[in-house]
Parts: C-alpha cells; sequence; structure tokens
C-alpha cells in the first residue's frame, strides 16, 4: 500500500487507481478513497478558523457550523433545530418514541444505532479506545475525547452569555439552560422537569424503583451508572481527579470542581430567594426547598418526607437497621459512609478543619461551621411555634419536639422513648454497659467523645468556654449555657402538670418524677431508689466510702464534686448567692433558694401522709421518716440510727470529740455549723429573724416561733410535773394517746422538777411520746413508761 498520496499539476490530490487486495468491498471508487484514510490517517480538509482537520468534506461541513452557528435542520415538531441532519433524525424520534436498534443480547432498544454499538460493548466489556497518556481504556471515541482533555486541560466550548469553559458540548448545553431556566425534559409521572435526558431518565427509576447497574464486587445496584462508577471506585480506592492547588485525589470530577472553589473562593450558584450563594448546584437546590418546605422524598415505611434523597436512604437504615459502613480499626459499623469518616479520625487524631478566627481544629467540616458561630453569634435556624434561634438545625429539630410532644426514638431493649437520636444513642450504654472511650491519662471510660473530652479537661485544667457577663470559666459549653441562665434568669422548661419552671432540662426530669412518683436509678447493694442517677452514684459512694474530691486546702476529701465546691467557700469565705429581697448572700445556690421563701412564704413540698407543707426538700424528706420510722443510717461506734447524714455525721462527733467549725471572732469551736452561725450572732448582734406582729427580732428562729405564740394564744405542750423526791411516775401508752387525742397534739414533753419555771434550762429533762411510737420513746428522767 502506498506511504503517501500524490498532488498533480492542478494541485488536486490524486489517489492510486488500484488498491490491494481486500475483503472490504465498496460500490463507488470514492468511498473507497474515503475508506483508503482510515489506514493512511490521513485528513486532508482543514478548517480555515481553527487547526482542526477532517477526513471527509461532509465532517468539515458539519465542524464549520460550531463556528457559525448554523443549524439548518429544523424540527417540524417543535421549535429545535439542529446543525446535522442525522441529528435531526435521531431527534425526531423522541417524539414518536420510535427505537428502530435493538440489542440481541437484553431486550433493549435504542434510537440511534451509535447507542446501540455503544450498549453492545456493556455486553462484551470491550474498550476499543485508548488513552495514549495513560493506561484507561473506552468503549466510545467521544468518551475518549473528553478524557484525553484531563490531559491537555483543553476546554473548548464556551458560553456565550459568561466567561465559563467546557470541555464537553454536553456540560455546555446543560449550562446553557441555567441561563434560560429551560427544562424541557418533563417525566410522565410527576410534574417534574429536568434539563437533560439522562436526568430524567434516572429520575424516572424513582417511579418504577428500577436498578439496573449493579456492583460486581458486592449486590449492591443503583440507578445510574454514574452512581456505579464511583461506587466502584469505593472497593478499588481509585481517585483519579486531582487538585492542582493542594495534594487531595477525588473519586469524581464533580467533587475535585467543588472543592477547587474552596481555593478560588467561588460561589456562583446563588439563591433567588434570599442573598445566600454556594459553591455547588446541588447545594443550591436543596438550600432552596428550606424556602418552599417542598419534601419530594417519602419513605414508604412511614409518613415521614424528606427534602435530600440521601437523607431518605439514611432514614430508611432507621426501619431496616442497616450500617453497612464498617470501621476498619475497631468494630464499630455505621450507617453513613460520611460518619465513617468522621468516626476514623478519632482513631488518627487528624484534625483537616481549622478555624481563621482562634487556634481550634475539627475532624468534620460541620464541627467547623458550628464553632465559627460561637464566634459570628448567628443563629440561622428559627423555631416558628416561638422566638427562640438555633445555630444548627439538628437543634431546632430537637427544640420543635418540645412543642410537638414528638419522641421518635425508640428503644428496642425498653419502653423509654426519646426527643434525640443521640439521647438514645446514650441511652442504649446503659443496657450494653459499654464505655468505647478511654481516657489516655487515667483508667476512666465513657459512653460519648464529648463527656471523655469534658473529663480530660480536669487534667489539663483547661477551662476555654468563658461567660460574657463574668469573668467565669468552664470546662464544658453545655455548663457556661447553664451558667448563663444565673444572669439572665431565664427557665426555659416548664412542668405540664404544675406552673413551675426550670433553668435545666435535667431538673425538669427530675422533677417530672414528683409528680410520676417515679425512681427509676436502684442501689445494687440495698433496696434504695431515686430519682436522679446523680443522687444514685452519691448514695453507692456511702456503701463503698469512696471520696474521689480532695480539697487543696486541707486534707478533707467528698463524695461529689459540688460538695468540694461548697467546702471550698467554707476557705474563701465566697458567698456569690445574693438575695433580692434583703442584702443577705449565701454560698449555695440551693440555700438562697430556700431563704428566698422566707420572704414569700412558699412552702412547695407537701408531706403526702399528711397536710404538712415544707419550705426545702430535704425537710420534707426528714419528715416522711417520722411516718414511716425508717433510720437508714448507722452509727459505726454505737448502735444508734439516724435518718439523715447530717445527723449522723454530727453524732459522730460525739465519740471522735471532733469540732470542726471554729469561730474566727474568738478560739470557740463547734460540732455543727449550725452552732457556730448562732455563735457568730452572739459576736455580731444580728437578729436575722422578725415578728411580722410586732417589732422584736430575734437571733434564732426557736425563739421567734416561741415568741409567736405570745400573740396566738398557743400553748402546744403539755406540762407533767414528777416531784424530786417521789417515786417513779408511771404513765400507760393508753393514756399518753388520751392525753394527745383531747387536745389535739401531737407530743408530750415531761419535765422533771419539784417547781416548774423556777430551775435553770439546764436541769430540764425532756421525753418525746408520739402518737404513734409511744411504745419506743425512752425515759430520760427516771420516768418509766409501761410497754
Amino acid at each position: 500500500m502506498p506511504e503517501s498520496v500524490d498532488i498533480n499539476e492542478k494541485g488536486n490530490l490524486s489517489y492510486p487507481t488500484s488498491f490491494p487486495t481486500s475483503t472490504d468491498v465498496f460500490p463507488q471508487k470514492r468511498r473507497l478513497v474515503s475508506h483508503y484514510r482510515t489506514h493512511t490517517g490521513e485528513k486532508p480538509f482543514a478548517c480555515d478558523k481553527c487547526v482542526k482537520k477532517f477526513r471527509y468534506p461532509s465532517k468539515l461541513a458539519e465542524h464549520r457550523r460550531t463556528h457559525t452557528g448554523e443549524k439548518p435542520y429544523a424540527c417540524d415538531i417543535c421549535v429545535k433545530t439542529f446543525s446535522h441532519s442525522s441529528t435531526l433524525a435521531v431527534h425526531r424520534r423522541t417524539h414518536t418514541g420510535e427505537k428502530p436498534f435493538a440489542c440481541d443480547k437484553c431486550d433493549k432498544k435504542f434510537r440511534c444505532s451509535k447507542e446501540l454499538t455503544r450498549h453492545l460493548r456493556t455486553h462484551t466489556g470491550e474498550k476499543p479506545f485508548a488513552c495514549d497518556h495513560c493506561d484507561k481504556r473506552f468503549s466510545d471515541s467521544s468518551n475518549l475525547a473528553v478524557h484525553r482533555r484531563t490531559h491537555t486541560r483543553e476546554k473548548p466550548y464556551a458560553c456565550d452569555k459568561c466567561e465559563k469553559i467546557f470541555r464537553k458540548l454536553y456540560d455546555l448545553t446543560r449550562h446553557r439552560y441555567s441561563h434560560t431556566g429551560e427544562k424541557p425534559f418533563a417525566c410522565d409521572k410527576c410534574v417534574k422537569k429536568f434539563n437533560d435526558s439522562s436526568n430524567l431518565a434516572a429520575h424516572r427509576r424513582i417511579h418504577t424503583g428500577e436498578k439496573p447497574f449493579a456492583c460486581d464486587k458486592c449486590e449492591k445496584k443503583f440507578r445510574c451508572s454514574n452512581d456505579l462508577t464511583r461506587h466502584r471506585r469505593t472497593h478499588t480506592g481509585e481517585k483519579p481527579f486531582a487538585c492542582d492547588h493542594c495534594k487531595k485525589r477525588f473519586g469524581d470530577s464533580g467533587t475535585l470542581a467543588v472543592h477547587r472553589r474552596t481555593h478560588t473562593g467561588e460561589k456562583p450558584f446563588a439563591c433567588d430567594h434570599c442573598k445566600k450563594r454556594f459553591s455547588d448546584a446541588g447545594n443550591l437546590t436543596r438550600h432552596r426547598r428550606t424556602h418552599t418546605g417542598e419534601k419530594p422524598f417519602a419513605c414508604d415505611k412511614c409518613v415521614k418526607k424528606f427534602r435530600y434523597p440521601s437523607k431518605l436512604a439514611e432514614h430508611r437504615r432507621t426501619h431496616t437497621g442497616e450500617k453497612p459502613y464498617a470501621c476498619d480499626i475497631c468494630v464499630k459499623t455505621f450507617s453513613h459512609s460520611s460518619t465513617l469518616a468522621v468516626h476514623r479520625r478519632t482513631h488518627t487524631g487528624e484534625k483537616p478543619f481549622a478555624c481563621d478566627k482562634c487556634s481550634k481544629k475539627f475532624g468534620s467540616s460541620s464541627a467547623l461551621t458550628q464553632h465559627r458561630r460561637t464566634h459570628t453569634g448567628e443563629k440561622p435556624y428559627a423555631c416558628d411555634k416561638c422566638v427562640k434561634k438555633f445555630s444548627q438545625s439538628s437543634t431546632l429539630a430537637a427544640h420543635r419536639r418540645i412543642h410537638t410532644g414528638e419522641k421518635p426514638y425508640a428503644c428496642d431493649k425498653c419502653e423509654k422513648i426519646f426527643r434525640k437520636l443521640y439521647d438514645l444513642t446514650r441511652h442504649r450504654y446503659t443496657h450494653t454497659g459499654e464505655k468505647p472511650f478511654a481516657c489516655d491519662h487515667c483508667e476512666k471510660r465513657f459512653n460519648h467523645p464529648s463527656n471523655l473530652a469534658v473529663h480530660r479537661r480536669t487534667h489539663t485544667g483547661e477551662k476555654p468556654f468563658v461567660c460574657d457577663k463574668c469573668e467565669k470559666k468552664f470546662r464544658g459549653s453545655n455548663d457556661l449555657i447553664k451558667h448563663r441562665r444565673t444572669h439572665t434568669g431565664e427557665k426555659p422548661f416548664a412542668c405540664d402538670k404544675c406552673l413551675k419552671k426550670f433553668s435545666q432540662s435535667s431538673t425538669l426530669a427530675a422533677h417530672r418524677r414528683i409528680h410520676t412518683g417515679e425512681k427509676p436509678f436502684a442501689c445494687d447493694k440495698c433496696e434504695k431508689k431515686f430519682r436522679e442517677s446523680n443522687d444514685l452514684i452519691k448514695h453507692r459512694r456511702t456503701h463503698t466510702g469512696e471520696k474521689p474530691f480532695a480539697c487543696n486546702k486541707c486534707a478533707k476529701k467528698f463524695g461529689n464534686s459540688s460538695a468540694l465546691t461548697q467546702h471550698r467557700r467554707t476557705h474563701t469565705g465566697e458567698k456569690p448567692y445574693t438575695c433580692d429581697k434583703c442584702v443577705k448572700k449565701f454560698s449555695q445556690a440551693s440555700t438562697l433558694a430556700a431563704h428566698r421563701r422566707i420572704h414569700t412564704g412558699e412552702k412547695p413540698f407537701a408531706c403526702d401522709k399528711c397536710e404538712k407543707i415544707f419550705r426545702n426538700l430535704n425537710n420534707l424528706t426528714r419528715h416522711r421518716y417520722t411516718h414511716t420510722g425508717e433510720k437508714p443510717f448507722a452509727c459505726d461506734h454505737c448502735e444508734k440510727r439516724f435518718n439523715h447524714p447530717s445527723n449522723l455525721a454530727v453524732h459522730r462527733r460525739t465519740h471522735t470529740g471532733e469540732k470542726p467549725f471554729v469561730c474566727d471572732k474568738c478560739e470557740k469551736k463547734f460540732r455543727e455549723s449550725n452552732d457556730l452561725i448562732k455563735h457568730r450572732r452572739t459576736h455580731t448582734g444580728e437578729k436575722p429573724f422578725a415578728c411580722d406582729k410586732c417589732l422584736k427580732k430575734f437571733s434564732q428562729s426557736s425563739t421567734l416561733a416561741a415568741h409567736r405564740r405570745i400573740h396566738t394564744g398557743e400553748k402546744p405542750f403539755i406540762v407533767i410535773n414528777v416531784r424530786k423526791n417521789s417515786d417513779v411516775q408511771k404513765i400507760s401508752p393508753g393514756i399518753a394517746a388520751l392525753i394527745l387525742e383531747r387536745n389535739h397534739l401531737s407530743a408530750i414533753y415531761v419535765r422533771k422538777h419539784t417547781f416548774i419555771g423556777e430551775a435553770s434550762s439546764s436541769t430540764f429533762n425532756l421525753t418525746w411520746i408520739t402518737k404513734n411510737k409511744s411504745s419506743m420513746c425512752q425515759s430520760l428522767c427516771a420516768l418509766q413508761l409501761l410497754k
């Protein structure tokens, strides 16, 4: 075969008059000449507008139309025009539905022979077009041409409306629709329209449920071939698309394009409802639904609808329990690949997302976004039921359930339901006992990474959360939020049984158990049950004797951190809680709350056995023991028992002789803090208890109570005299009960002395005879009670 083609005297191309024998036969010599160029590679027809050359004059004519924009072939059914007659012929079949080209391997049919040829290669696996820059092969020449441009970076297709250029004509066509807004492809099942036929085809499969593209490595199926291609890279680990600004690589070109905008800062997609701009068209589409409220993706198991298909797919796993993404370092599995990616960073310690305002780094972009709002104060998510705003959409969703009462997360081990998935996850650990997050400073383990993070700060001393009203610092953000309410007085959590409001949800939950009587936290050492888990933890230490909280000023240790905090104030003298009715200050918030009730007269704690009411829950608890007779706190030195740990603590000092409360004015020491408080008033002259009938004031509440009886005329005590030299006086339980009943009394005081009222107070000996417990009374003055 000749290696070249001659040019005759007239300048025309001259071909040989004879060709080697071949199996190919052509009806006309010109077709043989054209075919001959496929062997020689000759392209004699050059474009005078660009450097492109062609084998055939018809191809040159078609190419020139890309410069002139000429489209001489018009569709007689719609307004579309085309530059090639063959393209018009294929287009007409979109109207007629004709698909004359059938695959002999499957039932598929196609509008044009090219589509059939490409399709047949999906059966044969043939990829005849190889890239001369890398090892890649393609089943279609157009795909190869587009691929080569990833090496050459050529983008020959320019938009005439803006400055954008594209590698593919297809991409330019789709981009033009963003200017015109045209969506010519309509779904016949719903009202949706699309700017691309492939998007319509993929959308139709949502209605049919068809997933024709199957992974040969696993059993997953996909609606789109692109989704399958991307999925395969999760098996191969291939990331063919590299960023030219940094070293990152990506599994698909779209993700790379979006990533590049993080370097350029470009956000070409603008919302027409607000001023927000986005670097990704998909993000704009999703954002628009926040304005329209559209939720086009419905769950077929329940009534829930979602804005995004990914959220629907994630939601479906709550029904199936599927967790297809497994960590290769630990045994954890996840329902979302993104959650797995973030989880892996807990092993590697990687925090690739850095805040540009401070030095903090984060393991996920969403955590960085949320953190930035702590600097800007932005709260873009508003509740439509109340005036509250939130910095996170998930917090808003959880808040809305306070209004609706919805608790969609149910425990499969017990009957508990929760508003937040986070709360359910933490609750499940109470069944499994699992604590997967270990402290690297000590042996403690935790069931949540946030608890571990807060705990670590006890080792480092770090307190990164600062109150902007005072100079207090906190280890956890929740502690700061709770503290701020002490300044604002905000109490956002209301009880639906009574009018009480609370500053913390946990306090409300504990309060509700007062109404229900529920005590879900049981001690495994004794039969006691508690309303709050913290009370159970503190109680357990009464069995173990553990006191993990030590004072750094003295040798004292405490069973809980709040007791240590309160104790430290005995050293510093700090009293941060001030009464707004008088000038009194207190070292504890609970003491202030109880004190305020002196001003208001409120007694919110009622006994369910009798009609007594109390200012303090502590007093009610102690009172209840008078009904049950329970004395759970035993002295380890003698046989005495007490109904309150503080009474036991004071009693123990009678054995040890300890008097830890020292007056700073003189050298007197006392066993009880109350005795010290009363004693201090002898120095200060303070008389805080005032009579509301006259102007008298008293230094002790008991003296005020006795004084008030002068005004009321009340005489609640019956005095039985016992002569000094008489025999032992005997009173039967029946007589005692009769005295109580007739005089409407709850007790009898017996005083031994010859002359009532003339002896000093030190000679008075009292015996308490209760109506229900008279047989248990003991004589203090040789007065014997008959049993």
